[in-house]
């Protein structure tokens, strides 16, 4: 089967087993790929994997060949052969390409993907060693020119040409098209208040027996409509009152009623008051600490318990979300079986059952269970094909006319079903949906201000009306609050010059809108990532280290404080010669002493030097400074040589982010003179707008990581010139801020960008205050329960340890240019030796015997680490190694390591090389 892609591509079938391979790849079971030879002359040809673990898995039992590079190994996909197509020739062959370092930026294999209900590609934030295929989606490797964004070089064809004889879903259903209309929010606010008796409780009609229920929403309600007021305070203060009644009626001591105390917990925290000490009990501690550890299946059935995973006496599903909810809310971190417990009450359709149905059982989901559900596994995390299959049920669920359905089958809508859809698609980011839902809510509305429970219905009730408001304020419980964000305290301005005596703690967070940053070293220094005094990538390679990621590692720890003995651990297996289990030490990364030497790994690997007071002239058993010298490029290198881009660029260094490292390492260590060119050269590549490109040649994009990077160098020269360039950059910077307070990346709302974006406005922190709390609350959102952080806050979830270095280090706000670290005081640690069972690669320090204690990481996994090969910084198409390291391809090359390569920084943007 041929099909014809673009104008001269055509996908052709990639395995001998069936007529059309992909056909065995549907929806729901396995991925496909496609890998373009257009550019050598041959055709898309394409293959699939049913039960595929990674991206680079995929790409082999698809049928392909793959080549890595000498500097990453396999992480980074440097060559790609298929058996049918000239006898399984790899391209670039060996005579365009010696695949020594990472490719040139304008030659390389490029990594895209498309989940099962994307229309288009995106540019991969993982390197295909990292990135897990869901069921349904779609890879891609293309050959050219990428920059880190993924805006040039995408593929010629569509995901759903691929996906051709696959079983995957057809286009989005049509969005409604409605005219916009808006909830009369105040109006509804005062019904709800008018149902008040003594203004505290929502009572049961022809009575006065208090309904708690009910009295939850009017406060959620309240909370939305007015924020902190005494109508709100009087309404908490009662329920505070009312926590035995309601949530424990079976005793103080025994397991409360889930969904009562969730709501309660709820209250409290919107309101501002204390969950964990609210109406005498500690709603979040009972919370979880009454989660089924079976159901009735286990022969020994427990009250309340109708499967693992459920919380105590929730009946429903609401009572289930609400709990995740309730403990997320409160700073808790709610049983994993919990969360996974709702996955599993997701019926095949998308929805979501309304009741906590066994194993098994029948499912029929209904929308406001799902949007509710959907909610909180959006606010959990780590569960992204269960929240897209709950959009996609709600968008199929949805009217032409806005509204949705109570239940399978209602053909008229449901204010409750409506307001709840409405609210998860906002946060799910289908905004013009949810506007739709909410124009349809405003046609519901009643003359006195409430809404009824269905469509056309003429009494006010008030669950619709409660629930309609948070809908028509765009919010939701994941998010309501009434504390109105105050002033933060400004970060530590970092010195003019080194200091030489740094602080021992890290600065200030911002009134706790930070991350936690023990928690996050923590992660970092854990046995399963730091093994040996070093990082190993995951994939294919799990006795090569991961310098570059290492020295990352280093430098989080370095500006933290927290950890200073496995920082010196860190340092000691560099600086003595330390090998990984391939023999190799840190300066077989950075090539020096070859042709191959790279300006953005020497000077990575001597600003370490530097920050710890080592000295970079003496590092490893090498002068890197003398290195960085020679390496600055006295003109442009002729073709086939690519190492020097331009006169004052540094060899090997195809990125602003290796650039620059080299550049504060050379000017660190005295040697601004000999630095001239290389500044010029820096300086020369800044666009009109303030912003420095991800790669050089330069490709004309603009990058937040890369101008971080840029102006922390450029700031550490000074000069009327210098400080020029810094203060537009950090304009620039600015502009780029998203609502959440989140930055653009390769990844998408990235991690490794808003971490550098922070230690770039942090060079003028008085004048970008705000900017810089928004983005430590942005990463304080992407820290996982372990302490490591997501690579962005979409895509794939889940704690990267490369992204992790970054958001750690990056949340300090300390410059590159001034960071420093005394170490005095701290002892070699010992380097034990693997016991003869062991899977972890032999790592020797000259000079030492190994040693056999115990508790210095030797108990990891090389697959628990989450990393590429530890580049510069960039995207470019690694195996292994960040996925932004893909696109970054020419990012990649920087520098492996820093902050994930610029381009792999978005998770690992990028492998090695362009990053530097």
């Amino acid at each position: 089967m041929i099909l014809l892609v673009g104008t001269s591509a055509a996908l052709v079938t990639a395995a001998p087993v069936a007529a059309d391979p992909i056909a065995q790849c549907t929806a729901t079971k396995g991925a496909v790929v496609a890998v373009d030879f257009g550019p050598f002359g041959g055709k898309v040809e394409r293959g699939c994997d049913t039960t595929p673990t990674t991206g680079y898995e995929l790409l082999h039992e698809a049928g392909f060949t793959t080549t890595g590079t000498g500097h990453d190994g396999d992480a980074f996909i440097c060559r790609l052969g298929y058996g049918s197509f000239n006898s399984g020739t790899q391209y670039p062959t060996p005579a365009t390409e010696d695949c020594v370092l990472t490719p040139q930026a304008t030659a390389y294999w490029s990594y895209w993907v498309a989940s099962q209900d994307d229309a288009d590609w995106s540019y991969s934030q993982y390197g295909a060693m990292d990135r897990k295929p869901e069921p349904g989606d779609v890879d891609a490797w293309v050959f050219g020119g990428t920059d880190i964004g993924g805006s040039t070089g995408r593929p010629t064809f569509s995901p759903d040409e691929v996906r051709a004889g696959g079983g995957t879903p057809g286009p989005d259903p049509e969005v409604p098209q409605v005219p916009p209309a808006e909830v009369d929010i105040s109006k509804a606010a005062a019904w709800v208040r008018g149902r008040l008796t003594d203004g505290e409780r929502v009572v049961d009609d022809g009575s006065d027996t208090p309904n708690y229920f009910l009295t939850t929403e009017a406060a959620f309600a309240l909370a939305a409509a007015d924020g902190k007021s005494q109508a709100l305070d009087k309404v908490g203060a009662y329920l505070g009152s009312q926590v035995d009644p309601y949530a424990y009626q079976s005793g103080k001591d025994e397991a409360p009623d889930a969904t009562a105390a969730a709501r309660l917990a709820l209250v409290a925290t919107i309101a501002e008051r204390d969950p964990g000490a609210f109406g005498g009990h500690d709603l979040l501690a009972d919370l979880a600490a009454h989660v089924c550890p079976s159901g009735p299946e286990s022969g020994t059935p427990v009250p309340g318990c109708s499967a693992k995973g459920d919380f105590r006496n929730a009946s429903y599903t609401e009572g289930q979300a609400l709990a995740v909810l309730a403990l997320l809310r409160g700073g808790e971190r709610p049983p994993a079986e919990a969360v996974t417990r709702l996955t599993q009450l997701q019926c095949r359709g998308g929805g979501v059952s309304s009741v906590l149905i066994r194993p098994g059982e029948y499912c029929d989901g209904d929308p406001a269970t799902t949007g509710l559900a959907a909610l909180a596994l959006q606010k959990a995390g780590g569960h992204h094909t269960a929240v897209v299959k709950a959009r996609d049920y709600l968008r199929k669920a949805q009217f032409p006319n806005g509204g949705f359905p109570g239940y399978t089958g209602s053909t008229t809508g449901s204010v409750i079903a409506t307001a709840h859809a409405s609210q998860a698609l906002r946060a799910l980011g289908e905004t013009v949906r949810a506007d739709a839902a909410v124009s349809w809510l405003s046609g519901q509305q009643l003359p006195d201000g409430g809404f009824g429970f269905e469509e056309g219905a003429t009494d006010s009730v008030v669950y619709a009306t409660a629930v309609t408001v948070l809908a028509g304020k765009d919010t939701s419980l994941a998010e309501l609050t009434t504390k109105k964000p105050g002033p933060t305290a400004p970060p530590t301005s970092p010195s003019p010059t080194p200091s030489t005596t740094p602080p021992t703690t890290p600065p200030p967070m911002g009134n706790g809108e930070g991350p936690d940053l023990k928690k996050g070293v923590s992660y970092l220094t854990s046995a399963a990532n730091l093994r040996q005094g070093q990082y190993y990538g995951t994939g294919g390679a799990p006795r090569r280290a991961d310098f570059g990621l290492t020295i990352d590692g280093a430098y989080a720890l370095a500006a933290t404080g927290l950890d200073n003995d496995r920082l010196r651990g860190i340092v000691d297996f560099l600086d003595g010669g330390g090998k990984d289990g391939e023999g190799r030490t840190v300066h077989d990364w950075t090539k020096l002493g070859t042709k191959y030497a790279g300006g953005g790994y020497m000077g990575k690997t001597a600003l370490l030097a530097q920050v710890v007071g080592r000295d970079p002239r003496a590092f490893g058993g090498e002068d890197l400074i003398a290195g960085l010298n020679r390496a600055v490029c006295k003109a442009p290198s002729a073709a086939p040589d690519r190492s020097c881009p331009a006169k004052g660029a540094y060899t090997h260094a195809p990125s602003v982010f290796a650039q620059s490292l080299a550049l504060i390492a050379q000017v660190r260590a005295g040697e601004k003179t000999a630095a001239t060119e290389p500044i010029a050269y820096l300086a020369g590549l800044q666009h009109p707008s303030g912003a420095w490109p991800s790669l050089v040649p330069s490709t004309g994009d603009s990058d937040v990581d890369s101008t971080a990077i840029a102006a922390m160098a450029l700031d550490l020269v000074g000069g009327t010139s210098a400080d020029t360039a810094v203060d537009r950059a950090l304009a620039w910077i600015a502009t780029r801020q998203l609502a959440d307070g989140g930055f653009p990346g390769a990844a998408g709302n990235s991690v490794n960008s808003a971490a550098l974006a922070v230690q770039g406005l942090s060079l003028d922190a008085p004048k970008y205050a705000e900017q810089i709390a928004k983005a430590r609350k942005f990463l304080a959102a992407q820290q996982n329960a372990d302490g490591g952080f997501n690579v962005a806050k979409e895509g794939q979830r889940g704690s990267d340890l490369r992204a992790s270095t970054q958001a750690v280090g990056g949340t300090t706000g300390i410059s590159f240019g001034v960071l420093t670290r005394d170490l005095t005081g701290t002892s070699p640690q010992p380097t034990p030796s693997p016991s003869p069972s062991s899977s972890l690669p032999d790592i020797v320090t000259p000079g030492e015997d190994g040693g056999t204690s115990a508790g210095t990481g030797d108990t990891g996994t090389a697959g628990s680490v989450a990393g590429g090969t530890g580049g510069l910084g960039g995207n470019l198409a690694s195996t292994g190694v960040p996925g932004a390291v893909l696109a970054a391809a020419a990012m990649a090359l920087v520098l492996a390591g820093l902050f994930l390569t610029l381009v792999l920084r978005d998770r690992r943007d990028a492998p090695e090389g362009r990053r530097s």
